[in-house]
């Protein structure tokens, strides 16, 4: 562990719930919370629990930074509370450091491992997910400091890998996200640009209708009724002109029509 304190900056209270940070000092191990030093010798988990339970103020102030992801903040408050017991049961008061200067660089890399190793929705070496976090989080800095967009070449010097490795790590980052297969979209704004892969098929339908029908016409009680059907569903036939080629009344053909659709129905069902 280094000798020098860590710059660092942190809720000026543990309750604060706005943005307002300080910067957390260096301190003496006589300024310590004296349990500190009883944890570190006796190992006592009553007072480990009381140093987590007291200082859960440092994993929700660690997961504020990760507010925009699609994590839910329950599961990074889990994460971060195991990055909090962490740094309770390393932590070293002879050091004189804040408590907090050590355990927020602690539970910030417990989160990273976290999104790191849980969230990618396919299976990626860790060294892409590696250079990916890092490219991501040069592209973030890079953009604040030049006001536009890095190029790839500025990119991969400001990372320290080859501009063949930044666009590795550029198409990793595709992996970490699925893509539904139907999502709930129109297609115009389709995230990966192309076509649904589910469409409607309209021969399974055909088929199915070949199958069911000539056992349903069979159920009708004659030829006249059978016809009907024909005329109206095959031959596309308006009433009015089922009644003329029948020499029926449209009224007829209709109370027809209606009855024998009734009884295909029953069956059907």
């Amino acid at each position: 562990m280094p000798s020098g304190p860590l710059p660092l900056t942190v809720p000026a209270e543990p309750g604060d719930t706005d943005d307002t940070v300080a910067t957390a000092p260096t301190t003496s191990a006589a300024d310590l919370d004296p349990r500190f030093a009883d944890y570190r010798s006796s190992g006592d988990r009553a007072i480990r629990n009381a140093l987590v339970e007291d200082h859960r103020w440092l994993a929700r102030h660690c997961v504020r930074r990760f507010e925009n992801t699609n994590e839910p903040l329950d599961d990074l408050l889990q994460v971060a509370m195991v990055g909090l017991v962490k740094a309770v049961d390393r932590f070293d008061p002879t050091y004189g450091w804040a408590f907090s200067t050590f355990a927020v660089p602690t539970i910030t890399g417990e989160l990273r491992r976290h999104f790191r190793d849980h969230t990618w929705a396919v299976r990626v070496p860790r060294r892409l997910k590696d250079h990916h976090l890092t490219v991501k989080s040069g592209a973030d800095e890079l953009h604040q400091m030049l006001g536009r967009s890095p190029s790839i070449p500025e990119l991969a010097s400001h990372c320290g890998l080859t501009v063949e490795e930044t666009l590795e790590a550029l198409e990793a980052g595709e992996a970490y996200r699925g893509v539904p297969l139907d999502a709930d979209q129109d297609d115009d704004q389709d995230p990966v640009g192309t076509e649904r892969f589910g469409v409607a098929e309209p021969g399974y339908a055909a088929s199915e209708a070949r199958m069911v029908m000539p056992g349903l016409l069979a159920r009708l009680p004659g030829d006249r009724e059978r016809r009907i059907i024909k005329l109206r569903f095959v031959d596309n036939m308006s009433q009015s002109q089922i009644a003329a080629e029948m020499g029926l009344s449209q009224v007829h053909v209709s109370r027809l029509l209606r009855t024998s659709l009734d009884l295909m129905r029953q069956h059907l069902t």
